[in-house]
């Protein structure tokens, strides 16, 4: 077993707890918009988005967690975008050529591989003896 397979990464039991939680919201938040339930869906928003960036902020100590976290963050922020864009009849709506709303979601989409592509391309590869999840 190598140094690297030895070394533990502890969550405290109150951050796993909180990050169940936030599973649960964010189903709660897709179900509702599968199902079309807008006051549900919109209301979930808020507690999925806070405790992503909450659990973010609690591991950013660890750059390859805190990458990984706020892209989740990121991408739930496109997907809320993009729920309300169907929610409110907008989604379609050419906002400039052939662009619509709901394809501007690929902004926040993209800026999250960006995080992550950072992450794997720059600062991985320069920081090795570092610890990370991944």
């Amino acid at each position: 077993m190598n140094e690297d397979e030895k070394k533990l990464y502890n969550i405290p039991i109150a951050y796993r707890k909180m990050e169940n939680l936030h599973i649960i919201f964010w189903l709660f938040k897709d179900i509702a918009w599968c199902m079309f339930w807008k006051p549900l869906g919109i209301t979930m928003i808020i507690p999925t988005l806070t405790i992503s960036f909450i659990i973010a902020w609690r591991t950013r100590h660890i750059i390859s967690e805190l990458c990984h976290n706020l892209a989740i963050s990121i991408w739930i922020m496109a997907n809320s975008f993009w729920m309300c864009s169907e929610f409110f009849g907008v989604d379609n709506n050419i906002v400039f050529g052939t662009i619509t709303v709901k394809q501007l979601a690929m902004i926040p989409f993209i800026t999250g591989v960006l995080i992550l592509a950072y992450y794997y391309l720059i600062y991985k590869p320069k920081h090795k003896q570092e610890a990370a999840t991944l």
